[in-house]
């Protein structure tokens, strides 16, 4: 058997839900993966599981984001430094702290549906007092649009996209990789 197929047969159980879930948290608080890596193999490989992967995906996201949100705001001397000097800069930082002074909600749209840093503007929302349940919804609604069109897309062209991953698996498994090489290395020069 292929790895391709092992995998998306992998991605057809139930416990697979939980691992995109688990995957949106850690991606909102440090990994720099996006949520539609962990989000296409089980759609792709049983469309019936493009609900329950978009859910999982907004949870984890959420929660993700009240972590990051509360490392920001109680944590940032300890816990934020650490995570700001070990996957950004403080010099990132304190972008992400002028944008916010200057651009706020938009910042929040832009994060929470493009693959910029959501991580690093939670933490400084957190960091900067923004009124907390403002923040949160407006991360859900816009991180849960980004996933539900994510997972319509894959649902309605489930077949298709199953095809060009089956034959496609390693070229897209190294574009993926530097898309996030590339994403990690614009994050650090801007």
């Amino acid at each position: 058997m292929k790895l391709s197929e092992y995998l998306l047969s992998r991605a057809d159980t139930r416990t697979y839900v939980w691992l995109v879930f688990l995957m949106t948290v850690c991606e909102s608080i440090f990994l720099f993966i996006p949520p539609e890596v962990f989000m296409t193999p089980p759609i792709i490989a049983n469309k019936k599981r493009a609900v329950p992967v978009v859910l999982a995906a907004t949870f984890g996201s959420i929660i993700g984001g009240i972590i990051s949100y509360c490392i920001g705001m109680w944590l940032f001397d300890s816990v934020g430094i650490w995570l700001i000097e070990n996957f950004a800069s403080m010099e990132k930082f304190e972008l992400a702290q002028s944008l916010f002074i200057k651009h706020g909600v938009f910042i929040i749209f832009l994060t929470a549906v493009t693959p910029v840093p959501y991580k690093l503007m939670a933490i400084t929302a957190g960091f900067m007092g923004f009124p907390a349940f403002l923040f949160l919804g407006l991360s859900a609604v816009f991180r849960t649009g980004r996933f539900a069109i994510m997972g319509y897309l894959l649902w309605r062209f489930q077949e298709r996209a199953n095809t060009i991953v089956k034959k496609f698996f390693w070229q897209l498994t190294a574009a993926a990789i530097v898309i996030a090489g590339l994403g990690i290395i614009l994050m650090f020069t801007i």
